[in-house]
């Protein structure tokens, strides 16, 4: 597919589900290679950039496309089948958007998210939550210098703009801002050597001195969130939720394709092709009951978080509350499917399926890193303590 083919922003006679399935093609081409090398897919990247999909959680009085998070996460999950790390960096770019629209006041969010479609920015994130490394000194004037090291910043390689949070030992608390990405004080380091999701650019974020001025302050430390701006975790979450399930329906693509063309019946079976063997349907059949509830549960979980990402400010703690306990459902199915999935295809598809050149290990690889960013147990045990007494959970970067 030549580079001409894909625009700035996507023919309207297309859907998002389109565009993204014509972009995952295309990614899927290299995506083994490119697992194997690791690195910045910076070619790649631009492709991303170039399919207009930047623009689509934008709401269209800022010029974007104006697309439902149920949508989002629809091309999400169809990146992740063909390649699982840059729907990773391009899932993250949405989040930061969102971002600026939970944390930013009306003329951040008009001058952010406009400047993001005029100038086609792709964000990174620098936000993790955990590492306090990174603080915030107050400079007179309302705003701060930054300094120190942030890392597990998904998409900074190659970024425009970063999410940023800092620590205020003062106050002792945390700032959110934004920064460009290029600017004197900002080191970013394609440091980020997992043995899966190898090309989200992923490694560490230095700050030296890097001034962040009042109108580049989205939440002030001290400041209390509201129940609005707390839906990010939510938004978070549901991000990963369609990475694994992405994942985990690439892998079952990958291994039903295998065994249909390849895959040799075993001598005891009795049958010429091995789609006959009544085991292998048997365990096809178990694989695919792990992916359909997960689906089922991701688009319920992202239905209602447009509902109540709709709402605004009039969304109260309660719903939110119901909110969490929906995606943490998604989560847990869809952690265990991705998991399953990769690992058990192997049975099916036999000894061959292992060679290298077909890569069909970078889904195990991929999942097994991503379902480690926070712990399942703890999903486990928000939902049991909700079955139990109708406790929804506490508000977390997390949960």
């Amino acid at each position: 597919m030549p580079p001409a083919s894909l625009s700035t922003a996507p023919d309207q006679a297309r859907t998002p589900a389109d565009v993204a399935t014509e972009l995952a093609q295309r990614l899927a081409a290299s995506a083994v290679a490119r697992d194997q090398a690791g690195g910045h897919a910076a070619q790649e990247r631009e492709w991303i950039r170039a399919s207009g999909l930047l623009t689509l959680s934008i709401p269209t009085q800022y010029g974007g496309q104006g697309a439902d998070w149920f949508t989002v996460y629809q091309t999400v999950r169809i990146l992740a089948r063909a390649d699982s790390a840059l729907a990773h960096v391009y899932a993250f770019h949405h989040l930061q958007l969102a971002s600026i629209r939970l944390f930013g006041n009306p003329q951040q969010q008009r001058d952010l998210l406009a400047m993001t479609v005029q100038q086609s920015l792709f964000w990174g994130n620098a936000l993790n939550p955990l590492d306090r490394r990174t603080t915030a000194s107050a400079d007179g004037n309302g705003g701060y210098l930054l300094d120190g090291v942030k890392s597990f910043s998904s998409g900074s390689v190659g970024s425009d703009w970063l999410m940023i949070s800092a620590w205020d030992a003062i106050t002792q608390s945390a700032l959110i801002g934004v920064v460009p990405t290029r600017q004197p004080g900002i080191e970013v380091q394609a440091d980020w050597d997992a043995f899966g999701q190898r090309q989200t650019d992923s490694g560490n974020v230095h700050f030296n001195r890097v001034p962040l001025t009042a109108a580049q302050v989205l939440q002030a430390p001290a400041h209390q969130p509201s129940v609005q701006a707390t839906l990010r975790a939510q938004l978070a979450q549901m991000i990963l939720v369609n990475l694994y399930l992405g994942i985990g329906e690439g892998a079952f693509e990958a291994a039903r394709r295998y065994t249909l063309e390849e895959t040799r019946p075993w001598m005891a079976s009795g049958v010429e092709r091995a789609i006959d063997d009544p085991l292998v349907q048997h365990r096809y059949g178990q694989l695919w009951l792990c992916l359909r509830p997960a689906a089922v549960l991701a688009d319920h979980a992202a239905r209602e978080l447009d509902r109540l990402f709709q709402q605004g400010p009039q969304v109260t703690a309660q719903q939110r509350g119901e909110l969490a306990i929906a995606v943490a459902e998604a989560k847990c199915l869809a952690h265990t499917a991705g998991l399953e999935v990769s690992s058990q295809m192997f049975e099916l598809t036999g000894a061959r399926s292992t060679s290298a050149k077909l890569g069909f290990d970078r889904y195990w690889r991929n999942v097994r890193v991503h379902t480690l960013h926070d712990p399942i147990d703890y999903k486990l045990k928000d939902l049991g303590r909700y079955a139990l007494d109708g406790k929804v959970p506490d508000p977390s970067p997390y949960s």
